[in-house]
């Protein structure tokens, strides 16, 4: 249901030095520069279509609103956004231009419409960024995709936001391939998958807001964690520092451009604790110019 709006994404090898051989699976090259327009094209595109005259709602912090505004675009629809006040500019801007209505709210709020699947005086269908099977169906492509290009992978890692990502690429991979290994990563400041793998069961963890806006929680998607566990053979997490460091590299060495949590994969990958064929997932690659700016110049935004 996604063929004419997502594209397959090249897998490169990344020449760097590392116990690891490392490919990026660039899925920041998707039109709207995000993973993000499998899984919203695939739901669209097998909702109801009465029920799509209302228009389609979601909560997002910037890469699934571009990917259901797109699906919405394409069928003449109103999509309504909801997003935390601290949504970065450039996610804004491509929201609205491609005709997303956005309502900021504050991140508690923002967290709540994605845990109720919906938002008090807002209308239209509710497209879950996470836990919809059809959105994790659309993610799913990617695993597949990624098995035709290398047949033997030992380990995939993977950016965990809210673990539909994780879900749809581990169905696939484990289905075709059960021997690799899948591996979220998680920024340190905000882990919370990390954190329920530890313990054994879900947990709550501090949510410090970061230049990786696009994963990271104080909580899990509730029903997230039964999908993805039995899926997953570990949680990692990296360091904000690390995780810059990823993206200076990715600019530097591969000349691609990824947002913070489009480069957590990397920064897990190249941490040495990984040996053999890892692939790491760019989710997305769309990030504010300043903070790339800051990045490229050593620091962290």
């Amino acid at each position: 249901m996604i063929a004419g709006t997502a594209v397959r994404t090249p897998l490169v090898q990344l020449q760097v030095d590392a116990p690891a051989k490392i490919w990026l699976k660039l899925e920041n090259l998707q039109p709207i520069g995000s993973f993000k327009i499998r899984g919203a094209t695939n739901a669209i595109r097998q909702a109801d279509r009465e029920q799509l005259a209302r228009g389609v709602l979601t909560a997002s912090a910037g890469n699934m609103a571009q990917g259901v505004a797109w699906g919405a675009r394409e069928l003449g629809i109103p999509a309504t956004i909801v997003a935390p006040d601290h949504i970065p500019a450039t996610k804004r801007a491509a929201i609205e231009r491609l005709g997303g209505r956005v309502v900021t709210v504050p991140v508690g709020e923002w967290l709540q419409a994605i845990m109720e699947s919906g938002f008090p005086g807002e209308d239209g269908v509710f497209v879950h960024p996470v836990a919809d099977e059809r959105v994790m169906a659309g993610n799913g492509t990617i695993g597949l995709e990624l098995l035709e290009d290398l047949r033997d992978p030992d380990v995939v890692l993977i950016p965990w936001g809210g673990g539909g990502l994780t879900t749809g690429i581990a169905s696939a991979v484990k289905a075709l391939r059960p021997e690799t290994r899948v591996v979220t990563v998680e920024p340190e400041t905000a882990a919370p998958f990390s954190a329920s793998v530890a313990a054994g069961e879900p947990r709550e963890v501090e949510y410090r807001p970061s230049f990786v806006d696009g994963a990271g929680a104080n909580m899990l998607v509730p029903g997230m964690w039964d999908r993805a566990r039995p899926l997953v053979d570990g949680a990692d997490t990296a360091s904000l520092d690390e995780t810059a460091a990823a993206v200076r590299l990715l600019a530097e060495r591969a000349r691609v451009v990824a947002e913070g949590a489009g480069a957590l994969a990397l920064a897990a990958g190249l941490s040495g604790r990984y040996e053999g064929k890892v692939v790491c997932i760019v989710s997305g690659g769309n990030i504010d110019p300043p903070k790339l700016a800051t990045i490229l110049a050593g620091e962290v935004p």
